[in-house]
């Protein structure tokens, strides 16, 4: 007998996936991390041509962040007062125009204002549609697609500087790749506006300050996470080179540990929908803290493969099921403001992690590396285990 009670056809309008609005919203940000992962790698190429100074050229990357942190409070308010769709567009624009003005000026000096642009009219591209995302998700499917927004992201961050061996380093060419790419983040939202959800209006509005208040747990996993990506992916080259390994070696171990970060999302999602996701992440911690121990033992054998692309997967994973979390707990406005304070401390993350990690390895050496990354999953890990008081 066929079940048409008024209850399972809610539960089935529910589970219903608007996969139209989906493919955009996640189509948009592949785009869009594409660009974002080609402009670093090349920037650095050229000021190091010029014959910059290797600290320079991390204060010129540190600049992007930077953008991120100080656009993160205003973006709740922007996209209540403009619209969602309308300041996804207008950032799109601005962006490309943005890296129009830096392929013009070949100065590091001009780049510092330009790439802190860069991440400032960057960010509410990333906040408004990890927002639309979450809330056109239903809940039952929310882990696998949040898990497969990851993955995408991961892998335009990976393909970015894989089109330099494409379209090279020198001239406009690698430039109008991400200008494009920019652009083309704009139309893509364009087409779909009619089936994005709108951005709600409540008149009292979470604000980015507040929200800290309200989830200061989920937000410090976020900045371990974003710590640990940037700080391996900076230092890692320093540590395999203490240890004696060739370039390319070392340079093959960041690959697989992208890989892993970009390959085991979707299956972390799926797991945190079947075991939920605040134990999933307890997972992740656990098994980014067993590849900081096992490092070390295990880098001159081929366990280190399998070792790093798990480390990569788990790692980042962190920050997957935060979003998880994030959709499971908040909705209209505080789930605005809840996605720009990840973004604001995914910036406090990615640019303390490293210069921290770097004193550490100074200070003890190349096991500082392991050390302070370890440190960082020890302490979330006590959190997490003593339960959800703590956000």
């Amino acid at each position: 007998m066929n079940d048409t009670s008024p209850l399972s056809a809610d539960v089935s309008q529910q589970d219903r996936l608007p996969w139209a609005a989906m493919a955009g919203i996640i189509a948009t940000v592949m785009v869009f991390a594409v660009a974002q992962g080609l402009t670093y790698p090349l920037l650095s190429f050229i000021l190091e041509r010029q014959g910059t100074p290797p600290g320079l050229i991390g204060l010129s990357a540190a600049m992007t962040p930077l953008g991120f942190i100080v656009s993160a409070p205003l973006i709740p308010a922007l996209a209540r007062r403009v619209g969602g769709a309308r300041l996804a567009i207008l950032c799109s624009i601005l962006a490309a125009l943005t890296l129009v003005a830096i392929a013009w000026m070949q100065d590091v000096r001009a780049w510092m204002p330009l790439r802190f642009l860069l991440g400032f009219f960057a960010n509410p591209l990333y906040v408004i549609s990890e927002t639309w995302l979450i809330s056109i998700t239903p809940a039952s499917r929310r882990g696998r697609i949040m898990g497969l927004y990851s993955s995408i992201v991961s892998a335009g961050f990976a393909i970015g500087p894989l089109s330099l061996g494409l379209v090279g380093t020198q001239g406009w060419p690698p430039f109008t790749v991400g200008i494009a790419a920019f652009l083309l983040c704009g139309l893509i939202v364009l087409a779909v506006v009619p089936r994005l959800p709108k951005m709600p209006r409540e008149e009292e509005a979470t604000s980015v300050g507040g929200f800290f208040a309200l989830a200061p747990l989920l937000l410090f996993a976020v900045l371990v996470a974003a710590a640990f990506e940037q700080t391996l992916v900076s230092l890692f080259a320093v540590y395999g080179t203490a240890l004696g390994s060739a370039e390319e070696r070392i340079a093959s171990l960041i690959t697989c540990f992208v890989a892993g970060n970009a390959m085991l999302q979707i299956l972390l999602g799926r797991v945190a929908e079947r075991f939920g996701s605040q134990r999933t992440m307890l997972f992740c911690v656990l098994a980014s803290l067993a590849g900081c121990l096992l490092l070390s033992p295990a880098f001159d054998s081929w366990l280190i493969w399998p070792l790093v692309f798990v480390w990569g997967g788990a790692s980042f994973g962190i920050y997957t099921t935060s979003l998880i979390q994030l959709g499971e707990r908040f909705t209209g406005q505080t789930l605005i403001a809840g996605n720009a304070a990840f973004a604001f401390v995914w910036g406090i993350g990615g640019i303390a992690g490293s210069p921290a990690t770097g004193l550490a390895m100074q200070l003890i050496g190349h096991q500082g590396l392991p050390s302070a990354l370890g440190m960082l999953c020890c302490v979330l890990a006590v959190f997490l285990m003593m339960g959800r008081r703590w956000g």
